[in-house]
């Protein structure tokens, strides 16, 4: 979805993109550069919602959430649908998983990029665990 330069969404984005959480700003230094073998954007908009890192050549997005998505799974259900019905998958951690374990993180990232022999998944999202759950 473009959007005009100067609209609300695209400052909306751009100010996403500086003010990133030390968790975000974590995965990004581990996907930028196409590190994992697929190029990664920050902060895309996507299906009418702001993706924080998501691979157009993979079809993944990469949700790195705090405390508040725990209080509004409703909205995060939507954003999700709304990626899968543009064929994307959604992979959500929460903040200290990322922060805690970010090597468990990036296997489970590098295993949801299809490779030629694996095709992608279905777009459907991965649930999002409860708070203080890992994966």
């Amino acid at each position: 979805m473009k959007h005009p330069p100067g609209s609300g969404m695209v400052k909306r984005a751009r100010t996403l993109r500086r003010d990133m959480t030390d968790a975000e700003a974590l995965v990004w230094r581990r996907l930028r550069a196409s590190q994992l073998g697929v190029k990664f954007r920050r902060q895309m908009w996507l299906g009418g919602f702001v993706a924080d890192f998501a691979s157009v050549e993979a079809k993944l997005v990469i949700e790195v959430d705090g405390g508040q998505h725990d209080l509004d799974r409703e909205k995060d259900a939507r954003r999700a649908a709304a990626m899968a019905a543009l064929g994307y998958r959604t992979l959500r951690f929460w903040n200290h998983e990322v922060l805690q374990n970010i090597d468990g993180v990036l296997q489970v990232i590098s295993a949801a990029i299809p490779s030629p022999s694996h095709p992608a998944a279905p777009g459907g999202p991965l649930p999002l665990p409860r708070m203080g759950e890992g994966r």
